[in-house]
């Protein structure tokens, strides 16, 4: 069945290629497919183009559907082109002739816009809950081992003090940046394209105010031509959400996975969270913190791909933003994925104090040097002396730091932070 479909069946080797793999994403869908034909039905009832007997019988076969759909059962054969056309099969399966006037006043165009965007809504929302379960984490782990310093890096090479302190809570704090850009995507999202048809309105007296409160959309996109024009830039703007969430995760990741190698050995995981060499008994692999990196440098790459695939299309539908689709439901589970494993993982991490070994002396000559200029030497004279001090094997490190300015190894103001992420989702 194909709702467009005039009496002239399609070749067969066509229908393949056009449809693709859209009855597999359309079950991800097909849900929130059904509860935007619930709003639908309903206006149609309240404006008088159906009766609201018939809007009712609709709408509670629309549920039964609906409730298949979230629990798996619900499928898609061959038969249907996409969500759209088995629901209305069912419908009219049921209700009979009732069942074609689901359609008055829409198109499959806004049908598939409203079913992306409810569902980008709430699998963002929920990427923003499991982004602050990750933050409470890292926070926790920060004050847990606030005092305990390892070498910071510039360069790949040993720089300065820091702390784990520091290091847990540098990405808690990175994770609020992230969650302002996920927020600015959920203002685009949260606009209701329902109502615009195929891009240019319809001739029947439509309340899509009333459907933009059923569904519970925070406003309306007015104009029907710019709901179309939606079409790829939700999409492309929920990529970028996720593939700066995703740099955040694949940079703690990479983190990881030099913390936990014999060279540094800063940082170690139970077995059960590593894996083993098939040659190599000693072996002890980050391979969940390496497929983190993977999953989430391959989501960074997103928005790129959605950029050529919608590039220099006019206004107006084009069949190739369906592929849209696909990806971008691959990433909100793939994203969701690695938030879950790393805050899984990173339950279980040790910590090691390295800070005394003899090869990291050299992260102190900063803070030697800066006692220098406290008692009136220039900086660059300390400097220059340092530097010749390094040189003759003469130095002798300053330990007993002393940061104090906010944000400090001494200072971290985790209770700053906390409060940035509080008002966030307040």
């Amino acid at each position: 069945m194909k709702l467009w479909q005039k009496g002239t069946p399609t070749d067969q080797k066509v229908d393949h290629f056009t449809v693709g793999k859209d009855r597999i994403y359309d079950l991800v869908l097909a849900p929130y497919d059904c509860k935007a034909s619930i709003a639908h039905a309903q206006m149609l009832g309240k404006v008088g183009l159906i009766s609201i007997e018939e809007a009712k019988l609709l709408e509670d076969e629309l549920k039964t559907i609906e409730v298949s759909a979230i629990k798996g059962s619900f499928q898609i054969e061959e038969e249907f082109e996409d969500m759209h056309s088995k629901i209305e099969y069912l419908l009219i399966d049921k209700l009979g002739d009732l069942g074609k006037k689901i359609h008055t006043a829409r198109s499959r165009n806004d049908q598939v816009l409203v079913a992306l965007q409810l569902f980008i809504k709430s699998e963002l929302n929920e990427i923003k809950s499991l982004t602050k379960i990750l933050f409470d984490l890292l926070i926790t782990l920060a004050k847990k081992h606030k005092t305990v310093l390892m070498p910071g890096y510039t360069h790949m090479q040993v720089a300065m003090p820091s702390s784990f302190g520091l290091w847990f809570s540098a990405y808690a704090e990175s994770l609020i940046d992230d969650l302002y850009v996920l927020n600015s995507v959920l203002k685009i999202v949260d606009q209701n394209p329902l109502g615009s048809a195929a891009g240019f309105g319809s001739s029947f007296p439509i309340d899509r105010k009333m459907t933009t409160k059923t569904l519970g959309f925070d406003n309306l996109k007015y104009n029907v031509m710019a709901a179309q024009m939606g079409r790829g830039k939700v999409e492309k703007t929920t990529a970028v959400a996720l593939g700066l969430l995703g740099a955040t995760l694949a940079k703690l990741a990479q983190d990881i996975c030099l913390y936990m190698g014999q060279d540094y050995n800063f940082v170690s995981f139970p077995d059960d969270l590593t894996t083993g060499s098939s040659i190599m008994p000693h072996k002890k692999n980050p391979d969940v913190f390496e497929l983190i990196r993977g999953k989430c440098n391959l989501i960074q790459g997103l928005p790129q791909q959605l950029a050529l695939l919608t590039s220099n299309l006019s206004s107006g539908y084009h069949r190739e933003m369906q592929l849209a689709k696909g990806p971008i439901i691959e990433a909100i589970q793939e994203i969701k994925s690695c938030l879950e494993m790393m805050h899984f993982s990173l339950q279980s991490i040790e910590v090691k104090d390295q800070s005394q070994e003899g090869k990291y002396q050299y992260m102190y000559s900063v803070d030697t040097l800066n006692e220098w200029v406290k008692e009136g030497m220039p900086f660059r004279e300390a400097y220059q002396k340092m530097g010749a001090e390094i040189a003759a094997g003469k130095f002798t490190p300053k330990k007993d730091l002393n940061h104090t300015h906010l944000g400090s190894i001494g200072n971290l103001q985790l209770d700053e932070i906390q409060k940035k992420m509080e008002q966030l989702f307040s």
